[in-house]
């Protein structure tokens, strides 16, 4: 015969655990329901710096951009730049095509872009760098991400 006392506390703590899912503990040691969303995050910050690489670069520009549910950020066009990360499924590296016709020095003044956060629910880390502002514009200017 089933022990009713023990069957009920592990139903308390099956319940209790079932209803905390989907809540966020303050501080106070309070819990507070979370609210849900049916679309996954897309939450990315992008820079533009100074220097051959993303760890030494001095960040020049950066803006935040929020894809989902709705384009939003500091960025200056986020829908623009929302519809084209959809349309290369969240890969930069497609968004930095070399443009034909757009001639360029070879000074070396490097440049490197970043993206980095959540896109649909995933991590990502990016990064590129051209060697100077001009080949930045000629891989970027057809493109909205990373004109800001």
């Amino acid at each position: 015969m089933p022990n009713f006392r023990t069957l009920g506390a592990s139903a308390f703590a099956t319940a209790t655990g079932l209803a905390l899912v989907g809540t966020a503990f303050t501080g106070t040691g309070t819990a507070e329901a979370a609210p849900a969303s049916l679309y996954a995050p897309s939450a990315l910050v992008l820079t533009i710096g100074e220097g051959a690489h993303p760890a030494t670069a001095a960040v020049v520009r950066a803006v935040t951009l929020s894809c989902a549910p709705t384009p939003s950020g500091s960025h200056p066009a986020p829908e623009a730049a929302c519809a084209e990360l959809a349309a290369a499924d969240g890969d930069f590296t497609s968004l930095t095509v070399l443009r034909e016709g757009r001639p360029c020095t070879r000074e070396w003044n490097p440049v490197t872009i970043t993206g980095g956060g959540v896109w649909q629910g995933r991590r990502v880390t990016w990064s590129a760098t051209y060697g100077n502002p001009c080949e930045l514009r000629a891989r970027t200017a057809d493109g909205a991400v990373f004109m800001f």
